[in-house]
């Protein structure tokens, strides 16, 4: 490889990292109190980092049982609401 080949990469590579920073420099100074909803890439970040959910809940057999049964009547009145 020639040396004036390497160079010239390595101007470009040095471009774009100085384009990278100008970017995320920018990014950093505008960093205050937003108006709106966050862009969804920020979004996600805090999504990551939110602390883990608490213990799952657990409902026992008795139970979800009486609760389908009471969802079967729901629909059942609201069936016969419509007809």
């Amino acid at each position: 490889m020639n040396v004036n080949q390497m160079i010239a990469e390595l101007k470009a590579e040095r471009d774009s990292l100085t384009a990278a920073m100008s970017v995320l420099e920018n990014i950093a100074r505008s960093r205050g109190k937003r108006r709106g909803r966050p862009p969804a890439w920020l979004a996600g970040l805090k999504a990551k980092t939110a602390a883990e959910p608490g213990p799952k809940r657990v409902m026992s057999a008795s139970t979800k049982k009486k609760m389908a049964i009471a969802q079967r009547r729901r629909w059942a009145a609201a069936k016969a609401k419509q007809s």
